[in-house]
């Protein structure tokens, strides 16, 4: 774990930031330039929402630190040419004959946009836009056939022998011997060419090349996107020709990073200040993979949690793997919603809601319960009626049902509620039988509930629910349930006396305090509960 630098707030963003902060005294530049990049053949991804909020973040926090003006250009290499036909898309017989060509070149399979790349970039502009993200859109295409390029590409040409002594030990002795750092695009199919180069000629704007089909000899441009670069190549040709200061990578890029920034360097320039996060694991500790499909999606995670939710998972530790399942997303929102209440009380940048919300506190109404509690709640209800949920809620705590309703973010909470309890815990649930030692604990906890209901209903929600939970505690300390006291005073209770209150009466193997469980069920629901399960144990 990295240590806070002198005088820089808490926090990796405000890290990278001084960084990217040191970049640019030393450039003399007045402005920076954040870059995320973008493979447009597939549609965005939760890989594609860490990369560009975590360098938001690392921008919104450069911004708090110097004053100074950036940019966020969100990079589209839509001129790559299409290398097979995706999975997920209509017409692949029509795009199957287009193989090779730029995606930009290509009909749209969807029959929407004036391409494929067009349609992805779309695609792309909706995702960053639904999420609110500040950035600039560039295109590929557009900035080659602009003369965007032009310069770093002749430069590049003037340097083909130094870029090639780079590239050239990092590939196989058959790549080796046809790699050229130029892909021209083919005069009548329009196909973008990997074939070697027979002369780079900077001074005449020209390359000349073999077609290894016809064996007909062909001159292209350099310039004004009649060729493009190889990828390689490319990033390093971006961060030179645009002055690009930062840009963030997943581990499986490192090799790549090293090679195109000493690229960047043959051409003269600079490369960005680097950041390489780890990638996610599924629940078994594997690495996620598309074509596996052994990850989450964004549509997945948004239909169980609310988007923040999403940030939260993607603030901590971005250089430690973390594993990306179902099970995670109920402590992401209720890190989340923690977070976001310490926000109200100090706007401290060490806060992972500081950063999701750029310093401000999101005019929202607190929720009254844990997302985890709402799971409980919505699982011994056994109701898939989120306004039922709901009910429950507002009447545990009256000022919820006061709330603002553009402001009162509960309604959606209970539908995620439901709507994860339906997926992932209901198909799970399987109550058990109480042993004898569980059951005699059992009744006294319902003994002491009923005795105690009126002076416990009387109470604030919060000071019924520690009530309650000091009444659970005193119900488990017993044999086999008794751990041993802190500092030689009273016994303790072991965790062996919760999991049994959550398996035998909820059905799961854990659960969120069961005091304030109770306080939100109601007292006479929960009799209800144990009653059953002492039935159970009799059948």
């Amino acid at each position: 774990m990295t240590q806070a630098l002198p005088g820089v707030p808490k926090g990796w963003p405000f890290e990278e930031a001084a960084k990217v902060a040191d970049r640019l005294r030393a450039s003399g530049k007045g402005e920076a330039l954040f870059e995320t990049g973008y493979g447009p053949s597939g549609l965005p991804h939760i890989g594609t929402f860490g990369e560009v909020a975590r360098t938001t973040w690392v921008r919104n926090a450069f911004k708090r630190l110097t004053g100074l003006p950036s940019r966020l250009l969100a990079f589209s290499d839509d001129m790559d040419g299409l290398r097979k036909v995706p999975d997920n898309v209509p017409n692949k017989e029509m795009l199957a004959s287009h193989l090779g060509k730029p995606l930009t070149a290509i009909p749209d399979p969807f029959g929407t946009h004036p391409s494929f790349g067009a349609h992805n970039n779309a695609r792309l502009r909706a995702f960053l836009d639904a999420f609110g993200f500040d950035y600039e859109f560039a295109s590929a295409t557009d900035y080659y056939r602009a003369g965007r390029f032009d310069a770093a590409l002749l430069r590049m040409a003037e340097r083909h022998g130094a870029v090639l002594d780079v590239i050239r030990p990092t590939l196989g002795p058959e790549r080796r011997a046809t790699y050229s750092p130029f892909l021209p695009v083919h005069p009548r199919t329009g196909v973008v060419m990997q074939v070697p180069m027979e002369e780079v000629r900077p001074a005449d704007d020209l390359l000349v090349w073999r077609d290894p089909e016809s064996g007909e000899r062909h001159g292209t441009r350099i310039t004004g996107g009649h060729c493009k670069a190889q990828w390689k190549a490319d990033w390093a040709l971006r961060w030179f020709a645009l002055g690009v200061d930062y840009e963030m990578s997943g581990k499986d890029l490192i090799d790549s990073v090293k090679l195109s920034s000493q690229v960047c360097r043959v051409l003269g320039g600079e490369p960005p200040v680097g950041f390489t996060y780890e990638l996610f694991l599924d629940e078994g500790g594997q690495k996620i993979s598309k074509s596996k499909g052994n990850g989450l999606t964004i549509e997945e995670w948004l239909r169980y949690a609310p988007p923040e939710s999403l940030a939260q998972f993607m603030y901590p530790a971005p250089q430690r793997a973390k594993r990306l399942f179902f099970d995670v997303i109920p402590r992401a929102v209720d890190d989340y919603q923690a977070n976001l209440e310490r926000l109200r009380a100090a706007p401290e940048p060490a806060n992972p809601a500081w950063h999701i919300h750029d310093g401000r506190v999101p005019n929202v109404a607190p929720s009254p319960v844990p997302f985890s509690l709402l799971l409980n709640l919505v699982s011994v209800l056994g109701s898939d009626d989120p306004e039922h949920l709901l009910g429950y809620v507002r009447r545990y705590a009256p000022e919820a049902a006061t709330a603002d309703p553009g402001r009162d973010h509960l309604p959606a909470l209970c539908r995620h509620a439901v709507n994860y309890y339906k997926d992932f815990v209901e198909p799970r649930k399987e109550r058990r039988a109480p042993t004898p030692a569980e059951a005699e604990a059992l009744r006294a906890l319902m003994a002491a509930l009923r005795e105690r209901t009126g002076d416990l209903e009387a109470l604030p929600p919060d000071d019924r629910a520690r009530a309650i939970q000091d009444l659970v505690y005193d119900a488990g300390r017993r044999e086999p349930f008794l751990s041993e006291g802190k500092d030689g005073g009273r016994p303790g209770v072991s965790r062996a006396w919760f999991n049994a209150l959550y398996q035998v009466l909820l059905g799961q193997p854990e659960g969120p305090r069961f005091g304030s469980f109770v306080a939100l069920y109601g007292i006479p629901g929960t009799i209800g509960l144990i009653e059953t399960a002492l039935a159970r144990e009799a059948v």
